[in-house]
């Protein structure tokens, strides 16, 4: 038995395969949304761990400083003259 395809069946037919395209883009876009809001976060993370990091070096640097002569002020090169 061959079924005979009237207009409407061609038209719901048509109507169907566009619905399950745009469902298919709207998954595609939330699935792009939730690797890029993860990927977003990933960065956030990271961002905090180097900017924590930053200021322990810069403390370390800054307790290296004061420690050391070279980077004294001292007035001693100009009692000298």
């Amino acid at each position: 038995l061959t079924q005979v395809h009237v207009p409407g069946d061609i038209e719901n037919q048509v109507e169907l395969e566009e619905k399950t395209r745009l469902i298919n883009q709207v998954l595609e876009l939330q699935n792009t949304l939730e690797d890029l809001s993860a990927r977003v976060d990933a960065v956030k993370e990271e961002n905090l761990k180097l900017k924590s990091e930053n200021q322990v070096l810069g403390q370390y640097i800054e307790n290296l400083m004061s420690a050391s002569s070279v980077f004294q002020t001292t007035d001693s090169k100009s009692k000298r003259k």
